[in-house]
Parts: structure tokens; sequence; C-alpha cells
């Protein structure tokens, strides 16, 4: 199920303050406040960004904690908390570790977040990397790509139309056992396909209805749409999304980073522009800022000076 605009490019955001890790945390994140991420999550639906976005961790080992930290908000908690103070703008998991638990649970907690924001919902999975975190929860980290396949196909059956859904696969079997509320997106939410392995890659082209790279180097991205394109064959067209490179509109007086996009706004579009020519759909975008006032005035910037100039 094909979610985005034709002939767009649209833009969403990962969420500040829910997670802090390191390799894009800004240091004013770790004194954030939960209403700071509401402010942001109210000015992105303002603004008509597509989504916001939340990640999923559920506990971080002590080897990787000082560059991953231990702040990782629950996914549908904190996308329920961002539902009831928005009203258009959609709410994805980026991404949701799908094989940690059982897809009846996952399709409950889905389902309900669907119901709640009146359809809002698109569900971001993939395989995780943390070896810890599967061990702890009992789950299978070896055969983690082929327990998401098998999840993915059971979260199709779960979050589908029918209150008593069916489903055998390998690991997972379920019938006669009734879920509702039922999703209000009535074929259920779309599911996108994170993850840039050939694992990924093929997992997103046979099963997904989007991908969701992990940051590949813009120059890498039509090898990897190609490749995707070439598996999805005859199947219907896929939403493809790419993480772009940090953003700051305008001319910062302080330093943002040399991969940083700065100037002004046509002059950044048309390098965001640049990713609609590989077959991109949507934009991850993300804004260098030094305080909550800096990032809300960047994500303005970008609505009224980038934003009209994508098409």
């Amino acid at each position: 199920m094909r979610i985005l605009p034709e002939g767009r490019l649209v833009y969403g955001m990962q969420l500040p303050v829910q997670s802090l890790s390191t390799i894009y945390a800004e240091p004013w994140e770790t004194e954030a406040a939960p209403a700071d991420l509401l402010r942001v999550a109210r000015a992105a639906d303002r603004l008509g960004f597509f989504y916001v976005a939340c990640c999923d961790h559920v506990a971080i080992p002590r080897r990787l904690s000082d560059a991953m930290s231990t702040t990782w908000y629950d996914p549908v908690a904190t996308l329920a908390y961002i539902a009831a103070a928005t009203s258009r703008v959609r709410l994805l998991s980026h991404v949701a570790v799908a094989g940690l638990r059982h897809p009846l649970l996952t399709a409950k907690q889905y389902a309900t977040l669907d119901h709640l924001s009146g359809g809002r919902l698109i569900l971001g999975v993939g395989a995780g990397h943390v070896r810890e975190e599967f061990a702890v929860l009992g789950a299978d980290f070896e055969r983690r790509g082929a327990v998401l396949d098998e999840t993915i196909d059971a979260l199709r059956a779960a979050l589908g139309p029918e209150e008593f859904p069916e489903f055998a696969g390998d690991r997972f079997a379920f019938h006669d056992l009734g879920q509702r509320p039922r999703p209000a997106q009535s074929s259920g939410p779309p599911v996108w396909v994170g993850g840039s392995s050939p694992a990924a890659v093929r997992r997103a082209a046979e099963r997904g209805d989007g991908w969701l790279p992990q940051g590949d180097p813009r120059e890498q991205l039509p090898r990897q749409i190609g490749r995707l394109q070439t598996l999805r064959g005859d199947g219907p067209t896929l939403d493809i999304g790419a993480i772009a490179e940090p953003l700051y509109v305008g001319e910062p007086s302080w330093p943002v980073g040399r991969r940083t996009l700065t100037g002004k706004g046509e002059a950044i579009a048309a390098s965001l522009r640049e990713y609609a020519a590989m077959g991109v759909g949507q934009i991850q975008v993300r804004f260098r800022s030094r305080d909550l006032g800096e990032l809300i005035d960047q994500m303005e910037a970008f609505a009224s000076d980038v934003a009209p100039h994508l098409d």
C-alpha cells in the first residue's frame, strides 16, 4: 500500500529527545523534557511534515552505552503521546525491532495506536543489532533475519481487517484469537522495512510497502534503489525513503559540521531534489541546533523557504 503522493518529495523527521545516540543527538537534548518533545511534534504537525518518528530499543548493554546512551523512549508509548496532541502528521516507528516480540503483542500495540490516532501509523520494522537485547528477552539473534521475515507476514495477518486473524508459520501460529480495536486503516498500516544490508533490501522488496535505508550516502542510493526495484519486479511500487545530510537553513554563525547542507532555501531544495531524481519519495531531515528554540526556528525556515521548492 503506497501512501506517498505521486510527483512530490515529502519530508519527515526523527523526533529529538526520545533517543540520545551520540551519532545524531544534540547536546541540549540531554536536559530536555517531554514538553519539549511535544513542542517539536506540534510544530511538525503545523508545518506540514509528513511524519515524525521514534526509535526502538529495550535495553542497551554497558559496552555500547557510551555511544548509544541508555535513553530510548518506547515507540508505542511515545507515538501515542504525540498522537493525542497532533491531528495530521503521520506516526512512524523507525524502526521497531519486531523480532523482539511475539507478532500478536506487536499487533495489539500498534493496532491500538493506529485506532487512537485515526489511521496515522506507519509501521517501520527492522532486524535489530544488539545481541544482548535479544538474549535477555529470549529472542533469536542469530536467525533474526528469518524471524523478521515471518514476523512481517504474521503482522500482515494480525493487522488486517479480520477480528480473528489466522496465521501458520515455522515459529508463530494463531487462530480463533480475536483482537480489538482493529487498526483504523482498513487494510492495516503500511509496513516500511528498514536497513541497508543486502538482506534488508531483499526483505523490503519482497515484503514491504516501503524502504527505509539506514543512512546510505547519497552516491550509493541509486545502486541500492536499482537493486530494490529489480527484486520488486512487477509488484506494486514501493515508497522509497532516504536520510538526508544534516541541514541548517541560512548561514550558521557556529560550526555545524562539514557535511551539513547550509545556505538559502532554494539552494538546499535544489540539493534535496537530487534524491527525487533517484526515485526517492520521502526524505528524513535533521536540523543542527543549539536549543529547542533554534530547532523549531529551523523547522519553520525549512517549511517556508525550502519545502515550496522541493517539487
